[in-house]
């Protein structure tokens, strides 16, 4: 592993990169935060990927591609008088500082366990000058659906807003499920939005409630489907039909073939 300092001379490399990328290449010179942005969505998924995958070398990969877009932001800021990566820096390290009273404060040193830091860690940021005026206002719109709903209920226990034991959120889902049923009943498109939202949403709570990540945890179901549906898809080319042609009942003979070799 490298010093200090070598970690901070490598930081300086890449804010020298930037400053030369920024001033001599055109099409570095011609991007803007709007243009950047979606980018960055990439990247971040991308980062996520690796992690998921366990892959660590990829995943100092895509930390560093990460690095550059953040590093990139912060110099347009700089072009605009807005702010430099220093503001960028200052202000995550005084937030964190803030946020943990247990290391950096009057109470450094005193025990404390990271149940406990986790319960109160929303009613701490509310104390924050410049924190949201709300415990939900941090949570970004555009956010995928199923990240916000987690971040939510997150935010939500760290208030002490939760269910007081894990099994009664089953009863809610069992709700839910039943309202559902009762809204596509009533063919009422927009009431069977907002009910399978709601079961979406207890279901999310669910999976939290038990320590299993809901997004992984789909992603994985995806990944299973892909897998089985590219061999029932395989296996039935080398019969020389297609998907089409097939019955339900046959395709669904090789998908149970396919399950039972472990795909």
């Amino acid at each position: 592993m490298h010093t200090k300092e070598e970690k901070l001379a490598a930081f300086g490399r890449l804010l020298d990169t930037m400053d030369a990328l920024r001033d001599k290449c055109p099409w570095n010179a011609a991007q803007t935060m709007d243009t950047i942005r979606p980018m960055t969505e990439e990247e971040v998924y991308e980062l996520s990927d690796t992690i998921l995958k366990g892959d660590r070398p990829g995943t100092a990969k895509e930390i560093g591609d990460l690095l550059y877009h953040l590093v990139f932001y912060a110099r347009i800021g700089q072009e605009e008088g807005s702010f430099d990566i220093a503001d960028c820096l200052d202000k995550v390290v005084d937030k964190m500082v803030f946020r943990h009273p247990h290391v950096f404060g009057p109470q450094a040193g005193t025990p404390t366990t990271a149940k406990e830091i986790a319960d109160t860690w929303e009613l701490v940021k509310a104390k924050e000058k410049d924190g949201n005026k709300t415990v939900m206002g941090g949570i970004p719109d555009a956010m995928p659906a199923i990240l916000k709903a987690l971040s939510m209920q997150e935010k939500a226990r760290g208030c002490g807003f939760d269910w007081e034991q894990k099994e009664d959120v089953w009863d809610k889902v069992c709700e839910e499920l039943g309202e559902v049923r009762e809204a596509c009943g009533e063919q009422d498109p927009a009431h069977m939005q907002e009910e399978f939202g709601d079961l979406l949403f207890a279901v999310i709570n669910a999976a939290r409630l038990y320590g299993v990540d809901p997004e992984a945890a789909l992603s994985g179901t995806c990944t299973k489907f892909r897998r089985r549906f590219t061999y029932l898809e395989e296996q039935t080319l080398k019969k020389g039909r297609k998907l089409t042609d097939m019955t339900l009942a046959e395709m669904d003979a090789i998908w149970d073939e396919g399950k039972a070799k472990g795909l």
